[in-house]
């Protein structure tokens, strides 16, 4: 693509995300949506590809759809009270109409089929972008609405995200599939806490992007994009491929990792206000997706492919590109756990 058109897509969406989150009127804040919509667009179906072509089909019509309900719930609730106002939505049906908007356009259960599907026909940058970026601003309306949000609906979508996460991503041979049903399972914890503690929700969102940049970062660096591509990690770099496996098992939320942090303060959370079975439950679920995790670890780190001749030391052949930005992603997945107590004060 043109760098001069790639530049003013990149630029609007940044602009559309920007323009929902710092609006309170439903007019601008869906047309925030729009200009992310829009922009994302051509970067899906940049390589010509018939995959790339139908995912991009596919996330233009989820994302219409959900945007004409969210704009709809909009003009519902501003013909009954007369008011604009985002945070003033007063009337029921408005509010579940609402939420389910952003509950599509986030990719939560039981509205996720699309997620998986997409992810797996676009390129792993591209990836990176829907799974991150593109989960900023609808998140930025539910927590600016955190108290109009019905609570049962955040807590059943959440919980049933959590455990789709968890088993969806079991069978998965595809990295990116994988990636999909793991942004799932975390975008439950977020939703599951969001109406009790809004604050945690935004730490969890952070800490989210921050796991996934740094996986994903090095997934598109050593080119993987199933596990059997997995397993030749090893042989661009003894550090790459510890940091992958960090990366990895800190998304799981395994300690003494920064990914144990917000499943930690989530359960605490939840437990306080007299909810044990639904921290059970997603305590559980957190356990499917550790497993298949832990799986891809033992295949990138522990297992060489069958070959006859030597592994060829492809970091030895040819100089790595600017590693920068996954440095500091996978600096922060790692080390982040002992000064969580202050981020979250």
């Amino acid at each position: 693509m043109n760098p001069i058109i790639n530049f003013i897509l990149l630029s609007s969406m940044m602009a559309g995300t920007i323009l929902t989150m710092t609006s309170h009127h439903w007019i601008s804040a869906w047309l925030g949506l729009e200009m992310n919509t829009l922009a994302i667009i051509p970067i899906i179906s940049k390589t010509h590809h018939p995959r790339a072509t139908e995912a991009s089909t596919k996330y233009f019509l989820i994302q219409a759809a959900s945007s004409a309900l969210m704009l709809l719930s909009g003009i519902i609730n501003a013909h009954l009270h007369g008011t604009w106002d985002i945070t003033h939505l007063s009337d029921t049906t408005s509010k579940i109409m609402f939420t389910t908007a952003l509950a599509t356009k986030l990719g939560l259960a039981p509205i996720h089929f699309w997620l998986p599907e997409v992810l797996q026909g676009v390129p792993l940058f591209t990836a990176l972008i829907i799974t991150n970026w593109q989960k900023i601003a609808p998140m930025a309306l539910l927590i600016t609405t955190w108290n109009l949000i019905p609570n049962s609906i955040t807590l059943t979508t959440g919980l049933l995200s959590a455990i789709v996460g968890g088993l969806g991503g079991l069978n998965q041979t595809q990295l990116r599939k994988m990636m999909a049903y793991s942004s799932i399972a975390h975008l439950g914890w977020m939703i599951a806490i969001i109406t009790i503690t809004p604050s945690l929700t935004l730490f969890n969102l952070t800490l989210y992007i921050t796991l996934t940049s740094s996986t994903m970062l090095i997934m598109h660096l050593t080119m993987s994009k199933t596990l059997q591509n997995a397993t030749l990690i090893s042989s661009h770099s003894s550090i790459i491929t510890s940091l992958f496996l960090l990366s990895l098992l800190s998304l799981g939320g395994l300690p003494p990792l920064s990914g144990f942090s917000p499943k930690w303060l989530i359960l605490q959370e939840l437990v306080s206000h007299h909810l044990t079975p639904l921290a059970l439950t997603m305590a559980v679920s957190a356990l499917l997706s550790l497993m298949f995790y832990i799986r891809t670890t033992y295949i990138s780190t522990m297992t060489l492919p069958p070959s006859t001749t030597p592994l060829k030391n492809t970091w030895r052949l040819k100089s790595q590109p600017n590693t920068l930005p996954l440095s500091m992603f996978t600096l922060a997945s790692i080390f982040l756990l002992p000064i969580t107590p202050m981020m979250t004060q």
